[in-house]
């Protein structure tokens, strides 16, 4: 047996514990209620998810609504989609402020959003493209730290410059996932290192297709990609990305740490790889459904997937049920409704209708076979985000890098009201020791 081996073993009998104690001493795992709620730790003005009403100490399941400091997402997508303009830049705005712009407070935002987007001189020579990577995440996390050298104040906790640090950030990950994933290709695939610099002009939906894809995308792909990026902007304080951002920024670390932390929650398969996952098991249904317009076929396939017969054996169909959503999920209903329009644009029509129908009879399936006490479950925006970024052409390896893009505007509403506005305490719960007490022995009698 080698020594890591022999600690592995060690190791994994020492944390063996008695599942029994987590109930005997009332442990909220997961930091989750009974009822998996989530346990409330904290205040926030800047996101709200709600998927339940609570009566009478029982959930009632409602149509899930998102608020963006108390705007509601989907107020919010109708307000900038009516007018044909892109809406990431004043949602980012709207995060960060507490407020939505003016005209003129958008445009001053979105310019300095445009200035910011330039990385340091040789960052992208001597950090990303030298500095060779297979993981995007993991690029993009050094690449935070990264920045933290080429910031005179990276230190500075005052709001001026945390909101300075985040407008630089949110302009700088578009950026810093393409070159990493070019960078990828040209190191690790063998394929052509294609570097575009941001274009003055452009949304910051545009300026990413551009880096990833020249000239070539539609009004239609770059109006999908802004969309995605307002729906991932935000999610409460509690998901476990934006939660990672305010523990490490309650011990008063920089912007640089914190974000960074941030990153390797998002990194998580449990987390921000979740469209991924929906993406594999649905090559799979259609390799093995035959007629994707037969309901019954579709329903005995997903019957199979949950008898852990089907897929990955899991038991799980992925992009269906979510901790908070019940009824459904406004991110996916608005994410679906433009997702039929480019589903046409790209020929994918009988797929996008599988995908339909696999989210109108999974929850009656899943009902059938858990029995009348199953959680009341919906498609999740996973659910659709994969098909619509395949629909664009975007590799899979950006796909949670993507997310990334998207909630550091979040994330950095987060810190700041963490920083500035909350207690003022570091973020500590308490863990139990079930350790029994064991007296010391001298080397010699081991």
């Amino acid at each position: 047996m080698t020594l890591y081996e022999k600690l592995a073993k060690d190791a994994v009998a020492s944390s063996d514990i008695d599942k029994s104690l987590f109930d005997t001493f009332s442990v909220k795992r997961g930091l989750r209620n009974a009822d998996f709620s989530g346990v409330l730790v904290g205040l926030t003005t800047i996101g709200d998810v709600e998927g339940y009403d609570k009566v009478d100490g029982k959930l009632v399941p409602k149509d899930g609504k998102l608020f963006y400091r108390g705007v509601e997402l989907k107020d919010l997508a109708k307000g900038f989609q009516s007018k044909q303009r892109h809406g990431f830049e004043e949602t980012a705005y709207l995060l960060l402020s507490g407020s939505l712009p003016n005209t003129e407070e958008l445009k001053a935002f979105t310019k300095e959003l445009e200035e910011e987007r330039h990385l340091p001189p040789f960052f992208s020579k001597n950090m990303i493209l030298s500095l060779r990577g297979r993981d995007i995440m993991n690029m993009l996390a050094r690449s935070v730290l990264g920045l933290y050298t080429a910031d005179d104040n990276a230190e500075d906790l005052s709001p001026e410059n945390l909101l300075k640090q985040a407008v630089s950030l949110i302009a700088k990950f578009p950026v810093i996932v393409a070159y990493s994933y070019f960078g990828m290709r040209h190191s690790f695939q063998k394929k052509s290192l294609v570097i575009r610099h941001p274009q003055p002009g452009l949304s910051t939906a545009e300026n990413f297709l551009y880096m990833l894809k020249g000239d070539n995308y539609s009004k239609l792909e770059a109006d999908l990609l802004d969309l995605s990026l307002v729906i991932h902007a935000e999610h409460g304080g509690g998901n476990n990305s934006s939660f990672t951002t305010r523990v490490v920024s309650s011990a008063q670390t920089d912007t640089y740490s914190a974000i960074a932390a941030a990153l390797g929650s998002l990194k998580g398969g449990l987390h921000g790889g979740a469209n991924l996952k929906v993406m594999d098991m649905m090559e799979n249904i259609k390799a093995n459904v035959q007629n994707w317009r037969d309901e019954k076929e579709i329903k005995a396939y997903l019957l199979k997937i949950l008898n852990k017969e089907a897929f990955d054996n899991t038991g799980k169909i992925y992009g269906i049920g979510h901790a908070i959503y019940t009824n459904s999920d406004p991110r996916a209903v608005l994410l679906k409704e433009k997702a039929e329009a480019l589903a046409i644009e790209k020929g994918r029509l009988d797929e996008f209708h599988l995908y339909a129908a696999i989210e109108r009879l999974a929850p009656q399936v899943f009902y059938d076979f858990k029995g009348a006490n199953a959680k009341v479950i919906c498609a999740n925006v996973d659910f659709y985000s994969g098909f619509v970024y395949d629909c664009l052409q975007i590799p899979k390896e950006i796909y949670t890098p993507i997310f990334a893009v998207s909630r550091i505007a979040g994330w950095c509403a987060h810190r700041i009201e963490e920083v500035t506005f909350s207690s003022k305490r570091i973020i500590r719960p308490a863990y139990k020791n079930v350790c029994d007490r064991i007296d010391y022995i001298e080397l010699d009698n081991r």
